[in-house]
């Protein structure tokens, strides 16, 4: 049988002695040190989600400024369709496509408001309202050849209406685009955007229209 020689026999005895405790201490450091990180990158996690739900429920309410102005905007189109429709016997066609783009415009607000920043009604909206700018835009161009109801009071209020209301939506609509930028932003960024797609944080639609004209209500001197 082998024997160690008689030199190593110290050191055999204090490892025996004293081996098992180093051994357990470095052990219950390294189980220590393990717990810690893990309750690190859980607090940093948990900051993070809480990051990304704080910037999303700001685009949400950035959102539902702009749904209070479209809801005013489509509660005035119809009185000016009725102000003008007696002035404008001959464009019957005109004043229904302005009614029909103001509710279907009206439906696809009522699916963005429902989940704001969800892309599918965002772009619906966007589209919806384009057309309904196109319309209107038409339907105040022909007011403009009619002096009567140029001048008319109940016109010229509520034009002077309809413009400040336009002013508020584009206001309302840059307030959500820079909310839904920075939480895009933020979900993108690295190590954020790993928590953002375990816990189905969607990126957010901007509410963009391709030119800011578009938005724009034509101008009508009112008075000869």
């Amino acid at each position: 049988m082998f024997h160690a020689p008689l030199a190593l026999d110290p050191f055999v005895a204090y490892f025996c002695a004293h081996g098992g405790d180093d051994f357990n201490q470095r052990r219950a450091l390294m189980t220590y040190l393990w717990l810690l990180a893990v309750a690190a990158i859980l607090v940093y996690g948990i900051g993070r989600y809480n990051r990304l739900v704080t910037l999303r429920e700001r685009y949400r309410n950035a959102f539902s400024q702009i749904d209070v102005q479209l809801r005013r905007r489509y509660d005035l189109i119809p009185n000016l369709v009725d102000t003008a429709k007696g002035y404008l016997k001959h464009e019957r066609e005109t004043l229904e496509a302005v009614i029909r783009a103001r509710n279907e415009a009206m439906k696809a607000d009522k699916v963005a408001a429902a989940d704001p920043g969800a892309p599918a009604a965002m772009l619906g909206l966007v589209a919806a309202e384009q057309t309904l700018t196109g319309h209107l835009q038409h339907f105040l161009g022909l007011v403009e050849g009619y002096p009567e109801l140029r001048g008319n009071e109940t016109m010229l209020q509520l034009q002077e209406e309809l413009a400040s209301t336009e002013n508020r939506i584009a206001f309302a609509r840059q307030s959500y685009n820079d909310a839904v930028m920075r939480f895009n932003a933020t979900r993108g960024a690295v190590p954020t955007n790993v928590i953002a797609n375990a816990f189905r944080f969607s990126r957010a639609e901007f509410f963009g229209i391709e030119d800011d004209r578009e938005r724009a209500t034509p101008t009508v001197a009112f008075g000869d």
